[in-house]
């Protein structure tokens, strides 16, 4: 009796090929390894006689350019396939939304998918992040796959988190086999790079702010591996350095958007859902750091100074990337929901810090703000992109937090008025021309 072998011969034909596959890029990810480099380096010495004149030297030398590819100051050997894999492609898209300080990246890339199933319903939309928030795109039908940033892990070296992502990530792209892959983040990781690369007729696309503080950096061999770099509006446009040189095509948008004032809740309907009382102001405040129950935290301060005023409420939005947090205070509401833009009307004013996503809602909404820009936030500039609501007249922007300057800031806060509506720009339409459609040699 002969047992027959389970499984297709294409099935398994195709398994060898993934094992294959796999088994090149651990030897690439070998051979670009320090160890084996600089080991590499002394074998040739030992080889070649003449070079242990030179070792002294180049040696040093050798070490310096491995540590300035580390950092990102010079080019890394781009460890994949010397021609990259030609698929027969799906009607899908996948996106890499990073995690940042906040939902910026998650927030664009939610808004991305969204209108890209609006605008074909038929379309495969697949998500892979580093956020943990990933019951959002999922209760909207959304595949999603997750790998934790590498801060959760104790002690792991970037080589081998970024061995993870290529892996995981050459999986999820070798399963769905989108047409588009799309990044939103300010650092494009090395094994993302490298899973990429292997993909020869999927588009690559890098969604990145063009607001970055000064001194920062991005790796120096990052922007030729994409296709089309799209930069989404902010407050005010940065110089993009030496990014200028290359030549890839680059998208400017208007700002990304999650929800049009079209779409959020009135007024009425979105304070009766946060219990408000009639007849008393309400002011919504989310700065992202500090302990409400630390009396000299930052939000504190800011509640109990607004809470002086026995008309005023005040709904404190609690991030759902911590830890919940314990509030018995008269007049204050907890708000720990996504997205919170959508409870806008319901509020009178405004205390934010300045992220992305909370600036340009406050300005699409024109709700007098007061902004405490995070002036720790690595590559996003929050003062100079809150300084755009001073100059028109809807916000209020504090830089010495003592209590008097926060007590003179509130003062002036209660003085503006709503400004006037101003039409927003959409920023899909191109975008979504430019991505939704396969590569002409994509199979499809």
């Amino acid at each position: 009796m002969t047992t027959q072998p389970s499984g297709s011969s294409a099935e398994r034909v195709r398994a060898l090929s993934k094992e294959v596959e796999r088994l090149r890029r651990d030897r690439a990810r070998l051979r670009a390894s320090v160890s084996f480099r600089l080991g590499r380096h002394l074998t040739r010495a030992v080889q070649q006689p003449w070079r242990l004149l030179l070792l002294p030297i180049s040696f040093p030398i050798a070490a310096l350019n491995l540590g300035l590819e580390r950092v990102g100051k010079r080019a890394a050997p781009l460890e994949a396939l010397e021609d990259p894999m030609v698929h027969p492609r799906r009607d899908a898209v996948v996106l890499f939304p990073t995690n940042g300080v906040g939902f910026g990246h998650f927030t664009r890339m939610l808004a991305l998918a969204r209108r890209l199933r609006k605008r074909d319903p038929s379309l495969e939309v697949v998500m892979f992040t580093t956020m943990p928030t990933l019951h959002i795109p999922y209760s909207e039908g959304i595949p999603t796959y997750h790998l934790a940033g590498r801060g959760k892990h104790d002690g792991m070296e970037a080589s081998t988190w970024n061995g993870l992502v290529e892996d995981m990530l050459r999986t999820v792209l070798d399963v769905h086999r989108p047409h588009t892959f799309v990044f939103d983040g300010a650092f494009p990781y090395r094994g993302m790079l490298n899973a990429i690369a292997e993909e020869g007729n999927m588009r690559a696309v890098w969604v990145r702010r063009g607001m970055l503080r000064k001194g920062s950096t991005v790796p120096v061999d990052s922007v030729e591996r994409f296709d089309l770099i799209v930069h989404p509006g902010d407050g005010l446009e940065a110089p993009q350095g030496d990014e200028s040189e290359h030549d890839v095509p680059m998208l400017h948008t208007p700002p990304f958007l999650l929800h049009g004032l079209e779409e959020l809740l009135p007024r009425d309907a979105a304070r009766r859902r946060l219990g408000l009382a009639d007849g008393k102001k309400a002011v919504y405040v989310q700065l992202g750091a500090g302990r409400i129950n630390d009396i000299t935290s930052e939000v504190r301060t800011v509640t109990d100074l607004l809470l002086k005023d026995s008309e005023t409420q005040v709904v404190i939005g609690e991030s759902m990337l911590g830890e919940r947090l314990d509030v018995d205070l008269d007049r204050v509401i907890l708000l720990r929901d996504y997205p919170n833009v959508m409870y806008l009307n319901a509020f009178d004013a405004l205390v934010q810090a300045g992220g992305y996503n909370s600036f340009h809602e406050a300005r699409m909404a024109r709700i007098p703000t007061l902004f405490l820009p995070n002036m720790n936030t690595g590559m996003d500039d929050q003062l100079a992109r809150t300084m755009l609501g001073a100059e028109e007249g809807w916000a209020v922007i504090n830089k010495d937090r003592s209590v008097k300057g926060l007590e003179k800031s509130i003062h002036e806060l209660w003085s503006l008025k709503r400004g006037a509506l101003v039409p927003q720009a959409p920023w899909e339409e191109e975008l979504l021309d430019a991505i939704a459609f396969p590569m002409q040699d994509s199979g499809l």
